[in-house]
């Protein structure tokens, strides 16, 4: 990237695309695992008598070993804490409060059906969370999140000692030199690469299937900026050089402990695309009408003949293309 092009991404100049068109656009909602409805309440992740003394009254959301919960109206079935243990085990962790006071524990194990007659479904969020009402995206996010990232956490990155958990589930310590750690997240950043006008990039990543096509991704490297990432990327990715760089919103993405971190940019539609990682397949300048009528035959799961099959609505990917092709 040219010291040009650094300069106005470091300082968000985003003035107009070609022709003086203003490219600002802002996402019409909020990402579907962006929702908040419940209170974190971090304050009792160290107040262990706190949260011990709401354990008799806790609500508890039970996740298997594929990340599977149990749905039921679209919301997630939560059983009584209680009836699990009379105090938290070990390996629960903590999620946060609801609005009528009670806490709620998540544990990886096996899944329960609720008592009654209501019908439930074993989903997880990729299929799910769209459906899922605001406390239920919240809590199985950070659910999937946290325990994902116990199950690999196990042992110390220092010394290889096994380590336990603390703080209701946010941390492991090391039980002979008291080193702590807290939960990896790895950001990565995603981008829809536009001409200011009409025309947007979409590719397709060598491992889909033929027709399933997105926005371009990647993982931010040490010592790297977003902005910066998003640069290299794409440049890695299409061979495009891309200006303009602007922030959308950002969701998490659980799979196993990503944030996903959302973007847009301006592309030169004139400069040849080069596929220089080996990553992507094909790409293409998309229009607007293009885009819409794609968006118009659902997604990924769709058995439309469209041209083009777009990501599910649970990803970030969805809001940032249904956004820009709204625009008028």
């Amino acid at each position: 990237m040219s010291p040009g092009g650094q300069e106005r991404s470091d300082q968000g100049l985003t003035s107009g695309g070609p022709g003086g068109r203003a490219i600002n656009f802002r996402l019409r909602n909020i990402p579907l695992l962006s929702r908040v409805g419940a209170d974190r309440a971090d304050t009792l992740r160290t107040d262990v008598d706190a949260a011990v003394a709401g354990w008799a009254d806790a609500l508890l959301l039970r996740v298997d070993r594929r990340n599977q919960v149990l749905i039921g109206g679209g919301r997630v079935v939560l059983g009584a804490a209680a009836a699990l243990a009379d105090a938290p085990p070990v390996d629960a962790v903590f999620l946060g409060r609801l609005h009528d006071g009670r806490h709620v524990w998540a544990v990886r194990g096996e899944l329960e059906p609720p008592e009654g007659d209501e019908p439930v479904e074993v989903l997880d969020l990729r299929r799910a969370g769209h459906i899922f009402d605001d406390v239920s995206a919240q809590l199985v996010s950070t659910a999937t999140a946290l325990l994902n990232w116990h199950d690999s956490a196990r042992f110390s990155p220092v010394d290889g000692a096994p380590t336990q958990p603390i703080k209701a589930g946010w941390g492991r310590s090391n039980p002979l030199t008291g080193h702590e750690e807290f939960p990896r997240i790895d950001p990565a950043v995603i981008c829809l690469v536009h001409d200011g006008h009409d025309r947007a990039v979409l590719a397709r990543q060598t491992v889909w299937p033929e027709r399933l096509f997105s926005i371009l991704a990647g993982f931010v490297e040490a010592g790297e900026s977003f902005e910066a990432c998003v640069v290299r990327e794409i440049a890695e990715e299409v061979g495009l050089t891309v200006t303009d760089v602007e922030y959308l919103g950002s969701q998490p993405w659980p799979f196993p402990r990503s944030l996903m971190v959302g973007f847009h940019a301006i592309g030169d539609p004139e400069q040849e695309f080069s596929y220089n990682d080996g990553e992507i397949a094909e790409a293409g300048w998309f229009t607007r009408a293009e885009i819409r009528d794609a968006l118009e035959h659902g997604d990924w799961n769709s058995r439309s003949p469209s041209r083009l099959l777009l990501p599910g609505s649970i990803s970030i990917a969805r809001e940032i293309i249904e956004s820009w092709a709204a625009q008028d």
